[in-house]
This record gives C-alpha cells, sequence and structure tokens, in this order.
C-alpha cells in the first residue's frame, strides 16, 4: 500500500523533532517541508490554526489526513504503524511514557525552554533584542533539575519509561537536543544521563536531527559529535 508523508516543521521546534525522531525509527518515509512559522504564513494555517508545527499531511489509499500537534500525529503514528511500537508493550510502561510526554512537552518545555530557547532562539528569530541574562540563568537552573530528574529515572530503569525504549526517550531528546544546540545542557554534571542521551545520539532515527543547521544559529561544536 502506498503512503505518501509530508511533514511541515521547523529544525529547531522540539515538537517537530519527536515527530521526526518517531518516523525515523519506524523507518517510515517522508517529505520535509520547514515552515518559519513565527512569519504565519497562510497556506501553513489553513492547514493548522494554531499556527505551530508539527503538521503532518498523509495520504493512503487515496484518503487524506491531515494531524496537527505533536501528541495527535504520534498517536495517529503509532495506531496506523504500531510496529516497532514506541509506547511499549506493557500498559505500565505505556502510561509511565505517556506521563513523561506530558512532562516533557508542558513543565519542561515551561520551565526550560520557555527561558533558554526564547532567549537564545526566538529572540534572534523575531529579532527582539539581547538576551536576557537573568532569565537565561533561571532556564538552567530549571534545566540542571530536570537532569538530575532523568537521572533518577535511570538508577533504576534502562529507559526513561521502563525497559525499552518509548516515545517517552525521543521527546526528552527532542527537548534536550535542541537545548544542546546551543550549547547549555552540563552533561559532565549528569553522566548517567550524558551516557543516555548518547545511546540515542547514536541511532539512525537521530541522524537527521545532527545535521540541523539554521542561517544565522550556528551549533555548539560538540552538537553532532557521538562521542562529546
Amino acid at each position: 500500500m502506498s503512503v505518501e508523508r509530508t511533514l511541515h516543521h521547523f529544525p529547531l521546534d522540539p515538537a517537530s523533532r519527536q515527530v521526526r525522531l518517531a518516523l525515523g525509527e519506524k523507518r517510515l518515509p517522508f517529505v520535509e517541508v520547514q515552515v518559519r512559522y513565527w512569519e504565519m504564513p497562510p497556506e501553513f494555517s489553513a492547514l493548522n490554526p494554531s499556527g505551530l508545527p508539527p503538521v503532518l499531511v498523509e495520504t493512503r489509499n487515496q484518503r487524506t489526513v491531515t494531524a496537527c500537534e505533536t501528541r495527535a500525529i504520534l498517536e495517529h503514528i503509532e495506531e496506523t504503524e504500531p510496529e516497532p511500537p514506541l509506547l511499549g508493550r506493557d500498559p505500565a510502561e505505556r502510561a509511565e511514557a505517556r506521563r513523561l510526554l506530558q512532562w516533557f512537552d508542558r513543565k519542561f518545555d515551561n520551565e526550560v525552554n520557555g527561558f533558554l530557547l526564547h532567549e537564545k532562539m526566538e529572540k534572534r528569530l523575531l529579532r527582539m533584542g539581547a538576551p536576557d541574562l537573568a532569565a537565561l540563568r533561571q532556564g538552567r537552573e530549571a534545566l540542571r533539575m530536570h537532569l538530575g530528574y532523568i537521572e533518577s529515572l535511570l538508577q533504576t530503569r534502562d529507559w526513561l519509561a521502563g525497559r525499552r525504549m518509548s516515545l517517552a526517550d525521543f521527546a526528552a531528546a527532542a527537548h534536550l537536543s535542541v537545548i544542546d544546540y546551543f550549547g547549555d545542557v552540563p552533561w559532565k554534571d549528569f553522566q548517567a544521563a550524558k551516557t543516555w542521551y548518547m545511546k540515542l545520539k547514536s541511532r539512525p532515527a537521530f541522524r537527521p536531527i545532527l545535521a540541523d543547521r539554521w542561517p544565522g544559529l550556528a551549533p555548539a561544536a560538540h552538537y553532532d559529535d557521538l562521542d562529546f
């Protein structure tokens, strides 16, 4: 059965990266359309009224589905392409993976990205001036708290949600990878998290993420180094 997929995304958007990782892990081919969403292009707003990426447009059997926002897209992919399962097979691990998806997409995004990515990326894209040092400090302090939480999970688990890699790992890695693009993750202080991230970073699905570049926003020197 022929399936055509087009993913509308922004390369440095953690939400978009989650979907790219899921598609890559399942080896599902797709066409990429990069979106400058902050410019509110009308053709993209027609796909998603919120104006936010990602959006997956999928056509199979001459029927087209437009899935908007990360969770809806990830659930659609799991339902239509269940192998390999990325929520786990054990009910407890599936529930934990869903909890952690919410943790990173709401709590981490608000407490870390809302400061670090806003100051280092969004302000530059929107030409809003120099970063605020107090906001950067607050974001970095919150990041250390979240890395500590990741380490506590990994003390008793192989992966964040349990015995198997899941969408929870992709969610965490997607958020951290954008922070790492700007060189703000203190990996040397969190060795268990670093080892976990190295395992994810080495997977084929991660290669397109490591190749991401955006004009005027250069990555840290170690960003695409697998042995950082």
